[in-house]
């Protein structure tokens, strides 16, 4: 019998996560007016199509018009990078989706478990690691560029570093583009910047607290392995961070488990437990 010390077991279980990535390499980028920086179509070689989109980035807003949404989030990109003027703001989205575009013009590797990654649920998309054909990872290029905030669903990566270590690498990536004045850190009014943030956050915390339960329907549950973003944000207490660590932690095989997602403890538990549901199995 061979027994293996804890560093071992960790390696073992490190590579077993890594693993579970699926490898496609030759895919192309499929031209849509829809797409945006962090998400556009693909067409595998065997020549089924799925949307990507990128762990790890999040790209300014630049299809607005209809989608309150949408909306929304421009206002609070803007926030984010601290920039007096939306329409300005906008036009990094656009920039980041003509980036994107360049940077994929050659055939590029995809790493995948096909996690559903739906924003808006009217749109599947699934989760991805985008590697191009120079080798570099596309989240992370889009964020060293200012081009996208380090924000959203993490994984582990297919080199086997953590979920964790990624976040505050992309993080440092950020930093530094900050530093630079790289893309929409441009524009960015330094001066207005921590009073802008402190409007977006108390702005959030009043809304999450005006939501209450009212958003959600009595009597229509949400399934946790595969509600979008938005589906969550219905939740009471659940705000879009909150509702990307319930994404992340992915997936769920009891309503307990989500007491494992930062953020959510018992009495959060106990305001939403009556609107979600894991479906085929008897402990919820």
């Amino acid at each position: 019998m061979k027994f293996f010390g804890f560093t071992a077991l960790l390696g073992l279980a490190s590579s077993l996560l890594a693993a579970d990535l699926q490898k496609i390499p030759n895919c192309t980028l499929v031209p849509t007016e829809w797409a945006d920086g962090d998400s556009f179509l693909v067409k595998f070689p065997d020549g089924t199509e799925k949307t990507i989109r990128l762990y790890g980035a999040d790209c300014i807003e630049m299809h607005v018009t209809g989608s309150e949404s949408n909306t929304q989030r421009l206002r609070d990109q803007r926030r984010y990078f601290g920039i007096d003027d939306i329409l300005v703001a906008k036009t990094f989205g656009e920039s980041a989706k003509a980036a994107s575009s360049r940077a994929l013009a050659a055939p590029f590797t995809v790493f995948t478990i096909f996690a559903d990654a739906r924003g808006d649920s009217r749109f599947p998309r699934v989760y991805g690691f985008v590697i191009t054909a120079e080798g570099k990872n596309l989240s992370e290029w889009l964020v060293s560029q200012g081009l996208a905030r380090a924000f959203g669903v993490v994984r582990q990566e297919p080199n086997g570093n953590s979920g964790n270590e990624w976040r505050e690498q992309l993080l440092d990536l950020e930093l530094l583009a900050a530093r630079a004045g790289k893309g929409a850190w441009s524009r960015t009014n330094w001066e207005k910047l921590p009073r802008i943030r402190e409007e977006a956050r108390r702005e959030s915390a009043e809304i999450e607290s005006a939501q209450g339960g009212q958003k959600a329907v009595e009597g229509k549950t949400i399934d946790l392995n595969t509600a979008s973003r938005d589906e969550l944000m219905t939740l009471p207490s659940v705000g879009e961070k909150t509702a990307i660590r319930i994404i992340a932690r992915r997936p769920y095989h009891t309503i307990e488990d989500l007491l494992a997602v930062d953020g959510i403890g018992p009495s959060t538990l106990l305001k939403i437990r009556s609107f979600i549901t894991v479906p085929n199995n008897t402990k919820n």
